[in-house]
């Protein structure tokens, strides 16, 4: 039996981000918890979704990348930035309360930008962003996986790991592990993310949902060092197409890169955005999901998983 999901609210804004959109977030890709703030990023927008940790107050966007998007769904496709994964890090120079790290997919070409949003001692954003170049990211990927899509980001102990989600066409998701403190280091001084400082790129294997590849769509770190995910199987052939989700999964990677955990959930959603914390001897996960659809709001979903042994 699938893992039981509660839906909490959905993403609506105060106000629309553009006259001809509707207001709320549809594409939710990514989350954070920071403060009494989740922070939502969204694969077809230029701004952050920022929604009170609790209740259902509609939400506010902060902009991350200047500009407008097309509002016709094929051109907004073509020309959106693709941003994927949202990660919170600690201080470091420059940003003495942390920041957000925004990250596009590197899927294509135009999808190879990321943002720094700085945070205050409140965990508010202060209003201070920095654009990363990811091209030298994309070109380092490219040159060892067959199709770059990176799907989730997180500073998990001294590394800021990376999440490659696999698609029907190659089913292979990864864990791609860089060292973190040179690599804030450089993304400071010259504003681009690349594999300078790799670790290692770790296959990672989901299985299937019928013959459709089980892949990471995002992560989130444990206090004990391992990460729990959110996985989708979405049937679609390659990086760039969506396709319809055929199953949805909530699982607990361990240190090694062994799945220690890989529980089902409602297929009727579509997680793109995981923030979990540990309770008691289980997980219990925050959610945001991608609804596929601009007119349908994207929803803020939970669940619970017992986890053999509990907190290591």
């Amino acid at each position: 039996m699938p893992t039981r999901v509660t839906r909490l609210r959905t993403l609506t804004l105060e106000r629309p981000p553009s006259p001809e959109r509707p207001a709320h977030v549809s594409a939710a890709s990514g989350l954070v918890r920071a403060g009494d703030r989740l922070y939502v990023v969204a694969d077809d927008e230029n701004h952050l979704g920022v929604f009170p940790a609790n209740g259902n107050a509609p939400g506010s966007l902060a902009r991350l990348l200047e500009g407008t998007l097309p509002a016709g769904p094929k051109k907004r496709k073509r020309r959106k930035p693709d941003f994927e994964s949202l990660a919170l890090l600690p201080a470091f120079a420059g940003h003495p309360h942390g920041a957000l790290l925004a990250l596009g997919s590197c899927s294509t070409p135009n999808r190879c930008r990321g943002v720094l949003a700085r945070l205050d001692a409140q965990a508010q954003l202060d209003g201070v962003r920095t654009e990363i170049d990811l091209g030298s990211l994309r070109e380092g990927l490219a040159s060892r996986i067959a199709s770059p899509n990176v799907e989730g980001a997180l500073k998990l102990g001294d590394e800021l790991v990376l999440l490659q989600r696999g698609n029907r066409g190659d089913g292979r998701s990864y864990r791609v592990r860089i060292r973190f403190e040179p690599m804030i280091e450089a993304l400071a001084a010259r504003r681009v993310l690349d594999l300078a400082d790799l670790v290692a790129i770790d296959e990672v294997e989901l299985g299937l949902v019928g013959a459709v590849p089980l892949c990471f769509s995002d992560g989130t770190p444990l206090p004990d060092g391992r990460m729990a995910f959110c996985a989708i199987a979405e049937d679609t052939p390659d990086s760039y197409a969506d396709g319809p989700c055929c199953g949805a999964a909530i699982g607990v990677l361990g240190r090694d890169g062994r799945v220690e955990c890989l529980e089902p959930i409602d297929p009727r959603y579509k997680p793109e955005g995981i923030e979990a914390r540990m309770e008691g001897r289980g997980l219990r996960a925050l959610l945001v999901t991608d609804a596929d659809d601009p007119e349908v709001a994207a929803s803020l979903i939970a669940c619970e998983v017992e986890l053999q042994g509990g907190l290591k």
